[in-house]
């Protein structure tokens, strides 16, 4: 009589791989999109448009702190100290390493003004909800992928790279699409006296 072993044992790994496979899925699926606010100032005043992001480096805090001007966010992310400025194209910062220069940024009036700079990302396949801001946010990726799906279509930004973000109101699904971690700073020019955030539907 042949023997069914080598079948059973066969069926068992396989049986045991799509398991594997189904609990992968499932954890990054209970993963969320992180956001963490890591600096945010309000103002009453922005400087004369049009306006750009620019992202500088310094060997400390103090030393990214004592560059600040009126409209620039100090934070510390991934084991460096950030300089981020608001203002027209072409600025410097003393003692800083430029990274990056972002925008035009799209132009907003308010009463008032809330300048944030988010930590946000998460492993591949992990997405925001839809939503919207009542102002614009610019991306600039440190590792990974991120994708940003809007009505004008989807765009993809990998480490590296910045992008400028849209118009307020503009419904939005920001996800990490690269092969490993999505690590992002997201800077944000809002109007303080709305939400900041709020669900959106893509049309």
């Amino acid at each position: 009589m042949l023997s069914r072993e080598p079948t059973r044992r066969t069926s068992f790994v396989w049986l045991a791989a799509m398991a594997a496979s189904l609990l992968a899925s499932a954890s990054a699926v209970a993963q969320q999109f992180e956001v963490k606010a890591i600096a945010e100032k309000k103002v009453r005043q922005l400087p004369a448009g049009p306006l750009f992001w620019r992202l500088d480096t310094f060997p400390t805090l103090a030393q990214a702190q004592a560059a600040a001007g009126p409209t620039a966010l100090v934070a510390e992310a991934s084991g460096k100290a950030w300089l981020f400025t608001l203002g027209p194209k072409g600025g410097s910062s003393p003692g800083g390493i430029e990274v990056a220069e972002i925008g035009p940024v799209p132009p907003i009036s308010a009463p008032e003004y809330l300048l944030r700079i988010n930590r946000t990302g998460g492993p591949p396949g992990v997405k925001t909800p839809v939503h919207m801001h009542a102002g614009s946010e610019s991306f600039y990726v440190l590792t990974g992928e991120l994708s940003q799906e809007t009505p004008q279509g989807v765009r993809h930004v990998p480490a590296g790279q910045s992008m400028p973000g849209r118009g307020p109101g503009t419904p939005m699904q920001v996800s990490s699409t690269g092969k490993g971690d999505l690590v992002a700073l997201v800077m944000f020019v809002t109007d303080a006296t709305k939400p900041f955030s709020s669900p959106a539907t893509m049309h």
